[in-house]
């Protein structure tokens, strides 16, 4: 197997101490990046490879501990993933402008001594002995920051990653940097979605439904296609996720192509884990949302129920949500929408195994 031992760091932080919360997504982001990178029918990373920090485990002692903890047991021969979605800025220095990321205790009035600016993260990236190294950066304003909230003054700080900051951290053969957009656009997150836009395309990704050769193996640019084209098509001039390596030899794996297959085993009940793999299925099937082809209304549902905005996925979100509280119309259930949904599609083998278990 050419990927070594598999670690990652994810890191994900949304209610800072000091300035402007971010969204529920966020966190999500970081828990179902980690969950998907562990599965042993997706990525299969050995859970115990898997550091993930969330919110005040997020502090810059937390983060820098986290990234030399990868650097003193990684080798040349293994793979490591590392996860940021959280605050971030661009602020001048005696030299310069540099960008840094901002950890959960970030203080509003110590810009140098309170981030991780750039030079520090090239730093602990070099230190990581892995030949195949992937960091992925996605927060909400600026190639991969939110708009920060401060008390100082508003031009000492300014949202966004630099695409040349993020050029250096790809700094070394065998590293590759993706960010969510572009420095001056915002990195999507829609009304009541679980996921941001672009973690919403790396999961898929990661899942196995980008284009691989089949070896199974998941490769960089496997991911990086698979999310800047779908990221590029839902929302067209808005959001362009960008690719930073300065010595790629290759196109080298970062994780197993599993694609969810699973031992066969006896047939159970649908659990709450499976809502989010019944809204892949049903946003693939049906990508206009509940709407299309009446899906909604024949499985019994009562479509002025469901308040319905933004994409097709974001809709079914929205409306899986209300079905599993019971809501969505008196004569629909799971079991109803899952038979009608496998009567448009009688071929389809995880939407068949799903109507056995309900």
């Amino acid at each position: 197997m050419p990927l070594g031992t598999r670690r990652a760091l994810v890191i994900g932080i949304a209610n800072y101490e000091n300035i402007s919360s971010l969204p529920e997504a966020v966190l999500n982001d970081a828990r179902d990046t980690a969950s998907v990178l562990r599965a042993a029918e997706y990525c299969g990373f050995p859970p115990d490879q898997v550091q993930v920090l969330l919110d005040d485990q997020a502090t810059l002692h937390g983060i820098r501990s986290g990234l030399a903890d990868l650097a003193s047991t990684s080798t040349a021969e293994d793979t490591v993933v590392i996860f940021f979605s959280g605050h971030g800025g661009r602020f001048p220095t005696g030299v310069g402008d540099t960008s840094a990321l901002l950890p959960v205790d970030f203080q509003t009035n110590n810009l140098l001594g309170a981030t991780l600016p750039e030079v520090e993260l090239t730093a602990a990236l070099a230190a990581i002995k892995a030949q195949r190294l992937l960091v992925l950066i996605d927060a909400c304003h600026a190639g991969g920051v939110a708009a920060l909230k401060t008390h100082t003054d508003e031009d000492s700080i300014h949202a966004g990653f630099s695409e040349k900051s993020l050029q250096q951290l790809a700094q070394g053969t065998g590293r590759v940097v993706i960010a969510s957009s572009r420095a001056q656009e915002y990195s999507l997150v829609l009304n009541g979605a679980r996921n941001s836009v672009f973690t919403q395309y790396l999961l898929e990704a990661l899942e196995g439904k980008a284009r691989t050769t089949g070896d199974g193996l998941i490769r960089i640019f496997d991911v990086f296609n698979h999310v800047a084209e779908n990221v590029r098509t839902a929302f067209p001039g808005r959001q362009h996720p960008i690719f930073k390596a300065s010595d790629l030899e290759d196109n080298f794996p970062i994780a197993l192509d599993r694609g969810g297959l699973k031992t066969p085993t006896p047939a159970q009940p649908v659990q709450p884990d499976h809502w989010r793999t019944i809204e892949t299925i049903m946003a693939d099937l049906y990508p206009a949302g509940p709407t299309d082809q009446e899906i909604w209304a024949r499985a019994g549902g009562d479509i002025s129920r469901l308040k319905l905005q933004g994409t097709g996925r974001a809709n079914w979100f929205a409306a899986l949500r209300n079905l599993k509280l019971g809501g969505g119309g008196q004569q629909i259930s799971l079991r109803t929408l899952l038979h009608t949904a496998t009567d448009d599609f009688p071929h389809h083998p995880e939407l068949t195994a799903l109507k056995a278990r309900e």
